[in-house]
């Protein structure tokens, strides 16, 4: 075919039909000879035809079709997408021209395309991909309190006094040690489920005995060294379990001291009972954290040589920020350790906001024409997610009789510094907070007098620092397509 093909039949062919007479291309010449010829001139063959009468039109009909047919004729953009609807229909051509009086399929397209008015509606939202599971999320905040049920228990058992410095060594080493785990067997879970646990399997009893042999040097050898090491023990355990999305495993875990702590209120349960029940606490995690790793060895090894993995200085950063974060909630904590607590607890709505920041920042990517405009949409979420976050710790402070500005300044740090982190950023919010715990830590330590004003400054001008970040890093739409 040398050309396209017309699709619709001509205009004013439709209902004729032409009887088209033969004519002789010479004239004919009569007998009186060349001069006297006379032309016999016939009509125009496309005068002469026989028109026949074709079906009458039935507007109500049309309009009643189109009135079906609205909610999809009116997102076309031509009438061939209504042609194609008809034809999907099965729509026939004896159909169109006895009921509605056209003599093809385009020409009722055409009509009807007249008739519906254009409507482009907006395509159906689509899910939200990070949408967060709320109940995991508050279950997490209270897993990473409910340790220190374990501490009531053990209280008449022993007298640490300066010793108690060996646990607490022993703890923030631990925190950053798990920091760090932690990461790199995320890095590990894109890989294979079976080379996290394997990292897991090499790195948390790695972590325990180097928080152990740290606790061993202010504890002078003393029993604290075997509390130390089941300290160490316990956080190196529940990190698999948290890495591994087995919480409901270590909530099992430790209900012996769930249920010991309960009863403490109205009965002693007795030296043997409460040096038990957390060593059988301790046992039972340690125990769902092998069973965890021997489920997770199950699955096939990931294709391909994956035997270097990320880099070991991916994970630093993120271990330098569990250490500073550990500097300066043991600062809180030496002053006021029921507000630790509740700063603990809230690391569970900690984590469901930056959920929801990732969620609102995508909407507010759709809903963006500019960069500034979505500059301004991603303040406003920050903003939100941070008074969320913050604003109840005001009264939870004040119920447990601290400072109102010192717990929600250190939750906010606490809180953009785990944003950045969310989004690979990790230096900024670890040498941001070390400098906040290291000046804080300096500051209380070579005073003569007590400083407290020296921690919400410092945690305020972390999170102030932070934020900066967060608005250059994270309003920009590249980290959130």
């Amino acid at each position: 075919m040398s050309g396209p093909m017309d699709l619709e039949p001509r205009s004013g062919q439709e209902d004729t039909l032409m009887l088209r007479l033969a004519v002789p291309k010479r004239p004919v010449r009569t007998p009186l000879g060349d001069a006297a010829t006379l032309m016999l001139r016939l009509p125009d063959p496309g005068a002469l035809g026989l028109r026949l009468p074709g079906p009458a039109r039935d507007e109500e009909a049309v309009n009643h079709l189109a009135a079906e047919m609205a909610d999809r004729i009116g997102s076309a953009v031509h009438p061939y997408e209504v042609a194609a609807l008809l034809e999907a229909d099965g729509l026939s051509a004896d159909t169109i021209r006895q009921r509605y009086g056209h003599p093809d399929l385009f020409s009722l397209a055409a009509a009807l395309y007249e008739r519906v008015p254009r409507v482009f509606p907006e395509p159906p939202r689509a899910p939200d991909p990070w949408r967060p599971d709320t109940l995991r999320c508050l279950l997490r905040g209270v897993l990473f309190a409910l340790p220190a049920l374990a501490y009531p228990l053990l209280a008449p058992l022993w007298h640490p006094g300066r010793q108690a410095v060996a646990l607490v060594v022993a703890g923030i080493l631990s925190w950053a040690w798990g920091q760090a785990l932690g990461h790199r067997a995320y890095l590990w879970m894109a890989v294979g489920r079976r080379e996290a646990c394997r990292t897991l399997l090499r790195g948390a009893p790695l972590g325990a005995a180097l928080a152990t042999a740290a606790a061993a040097v202010p504890a002078q050898g003393s029993a604290l060294t075997w509390g130390a090491a089941a300290q160490s023990l316990y956080l190196g355990a529940a990190g698999v379990l948290l890495v591994l999305g087995r919480e409901l495993l270590l909530l099992a875990a430790l209900s012996p001291v769930v249920a010991g702590a309960a009863l403490l209120p109205w009965w002693d349960p007795g030296p043997v009972l409460r040096a038990g029940l957390p060593a059988l606490a301790l046992a039972g995690t340690v125990a769902a954290a092998g069973w965890a790793l021997r489920d997770g060895f199950g699955t096939p090894a990931a294709a391909g040589d994956a035997a270097a993995g990320p880099p070991l200085l991916r994970s630093l950063p993120y271990g330098l920020f569990g250490l500073a974060a550990g500097l300066l909630v043991l600062q809180e904590g030496v002053r006021e350790p029921y507000a630790v607590i509740v700063l603990t607890v809230s690391m569970g709505p900690a984590e469901w906001l930056l959920y929801r920041y990732r969620g609102l920042s995508a909407a507010a990517l759709a809903a963006s024409t500019s960069p500034a405009g979505f500059l301004l949409r991603s303040t406003g979420v920050l903003a939100l997610c941070l008074l969320a976050y913050t604003a109840p710790l005001v009264p939870a402070a004040l119920l447990t009789g601290a400072a109102p500005a010192t717990l929600p300044l250190l939750a906010a740090a606490l809180w953009t510094a785990l944003l950045l982190q969310a989004f690979g950023a990790a230096w900024p919010p670890a040498l941001i907070c070390l400098a906040a715990a290291g000046t804080a830590g300096a500051v209380t330590l070579f005073a003569r007098t007590p400083q407290p004003s020296v921690l919400p400054l410092c945690s305020g001008i972390a999170a102030l620092c932070l934020t900066g970040c967060v608005l250059r890093l994270l309003g920009r739409p590249a980290p959130h397509a």
